[in-house]
């Protein structure tokens, strides 16, 4: 052979030994190509921006909410804070897992059913165990249920479009409903009868002036708790199908009720914290009402059997993730107890400061939720080159969304601060917990991103492991630095506890485990 060609060689080896045991490059894969709008960038966007509008939605809402309250006073300020975050943590137990596994299933199977539906179309028939037996190849092989399921449903005569009607059965979006529809009853029931139990755990005690309003606003808004789980199930059935357009207008139709409701229940009635509370419920049965209008002309819920629910996938995968749900709820809420064990003035400016943290930290889980569905797609397909691509670009179009939510919130809170409260020591709080809230704006984009990598990955298993083990630290920091340094040891410690989750992020896929181990031959 010549010594050019053996040089050539050589080096091309080198060159892909290096590309095979370097996933860490995926990263940086096509990083000069971040701002381009092709086929993948297009479809990102497109799911990203309508997820990240409907996602911040609801926070900018409960900003207002704020708003309005902190002009009552600051003692019912801390009150609705504390409420609220009862409810979103208790909430999240059961949306987060229901809404990530609905956004999964649903997209993997809409996408098994178009190749099965294309093969047909182009007459490719390979025998009648062809699709099935291609299925089961297609889906991850650590989890053999969600491959036999995954694998037969497509085959099934009740699943994907039904001949001669326009809508289509999709079993994972029937699913979804009965169990939101069910755990919301429950959250509803749970949190009416024992609001008293819960906001003296929260360290809002007794005798505590924050106690009536907070019972008041947390027992009313638990009446939409069956409107929150029902209407975060179908966006999961909307997200599956890469539409986030419906559940935008749908959010953006209730949240703008609320906005209008809000002044005129509190100031007009005279109906104080106990008027927001019912503002915000009514918005949220518009919201269900909607999205399930629109999900009923597109898609046939009622199951041709019992059967066809596979409520074992969705308990298999649930319970991981409520495990993981658990374990950042636990933190949060922790945080937000601590605080109130301070005072009211701390709870104020701690509530302040976690709306906006939230709200602008959402944009980013509009990128998750891109990522999520077009993985998941891309997955259930073995289309390894298009989860890669996907993955790198959703990760840097997170770093560069954090790093502008960081300049404007870092410039815009030292002024903006005053919309949420006229009191001058809850204004100097908020002005100690601002550098917090802006700078960890890139490290909070990145964790939500990875999370929705991990999810379109169905990676549910690893995410319940790593967050319990990031949760055990984080709680640690947040007991000893609360004690030590008050206001901003808990700022410190909700840092530490988001630079573990991105770090547990980063550690999956550069070290090219789980589902990401054909990094390593790529």
């Amino acid at each position: 052979m010549d010594p050019l060609n053996d040089r050539l060689f050589d080096s091309t080896f080198l060159m892909s030994e290096e590309r095979a045991t370097s996933p860490l490059l995926i990263f940086f894969k096509d990083a000069r190509q971040v701002f381009k709008l092709d086929e993948l960038g297009l479809e990102i966007a497109l799911i990203a921006f309508p997820a990240a509008l409907a996602l911040t939605a609801d926070p900018i809402a409960s900003l207002v909410d704020t708003a309005f309250i902190g002009q009552i006073g600051p003692v019912e300020l801390a009150a609705v804070g504390v409420s609220i975050a009862v409810f979103n943590q208790v909430s999240r137990i059961a949306i987060f897992p229901l809404v990530s596994v609905t956004t999964s299933f649903v997209a993997e199977e809409d996408a098994t059913c178009k190749m099965a539906n294309e093969e047909l179309e182009c007459g490719e028939h390979e025998g009648p165990l062809s699709v099935n037996s291609e299925m089961k190849e297609l889906i991850p092989q650590n989890d053999p249920e969600r491959t036999v399921s995954n694998s037969s449903s497509c085959s099934d005569k009740s699943t994907c479009i039904i001949p001669g009607r326009e809508r289509k059965h999709i079993p994972p979006a029937s699913s979804a409903l009965v169990i939101g529809g069910i755990l919301g009853l429950l959250q509803a029931l749970i949190l009416i009868s024992g609001a008293i139990p819960i906001l003296n755990f929260m360290g809002v005690k007794p005798d505590s002036p924050m106690l009536t309003p907070a019972c008041q606003y947390l027992t009313l808004r638990s009446l939409g708790a069956p409107a929150v789980l029902l209407s975060l199930a179908m966006q999961g059935v909307f997200r599956g199908f890469k539409d986030t357009k419906t559940p935008l207008y749908a959010t953006v139709a209730g949240d703008a009720t609320n906005i209008i409701l809000d002044p005129i229940f509190m100031f007009v009635f005279h109906l104080g914290v106990s008027g927001a509370a019912i503002a915000h419920v009514i918005s949220q049965y518009l919201i269900a009402l909607i999205l399930l209008w629109r999900l009923l002309r597109e898609v046939d819920v009622l199951p041709p059997s019992i059967k066809d629910l596979q409520f074992s996938r969705f308990l298999k995968n649930g319970f991981l993730l409520l495990a993981r749900v658990i374990a950042v709820t636990f933190c949060v809420t922790l945080a937000a107890s601590m605080a109130a064990r301070h005072g009211s003035i701390p709870m104020a400016a701690f509530q302040i400061c976690l709306q906006i943290w939230l709200a602008t930290s959402l944009l980013a889980d509009g990128l998750a939720v891109a990522g999520q569905a077009i993985l998941a797609s891309a997955f259930a397909r073995r289309d390894h080159s298009k989860a890669t691509a996907a993955a790198s670009r959703v990760l840097q179009w997170g770093v560069i969304l954090g790093l502008v939510l960081c300049v404007i919130l870092g410039i815009g809170l030292q002024y903006a601060s005053r919309l949420f409260t006229k009191d001058a020591d809850v204004l100097q709080l908020i002005h100690i917990g601002i550098p917090f809230v802006a700078l960890t704006q890139p490290i909070n984009a990145l964790a939500f991103v990875f999370d929705g990598i991990n999810f379109g990955a169905s990676d549910f298993a690893y995410s319940a492991y790593s967050m319990v083990l990031v949760a055990i630290v984080s709680i640690l920091c947040l007991v000893v630095l609360s004690s030590s340094h008050g206001f901003i040891g808990i700022w410190i410690a909700l840092t530490i506890y988001m630079s573990l989750r991105m770090f547990a992020g980063f550690w999956r896929i550069g070290t090219a485990r789980g589902p990401w181990t054909f990094l390593r031959s790529v």
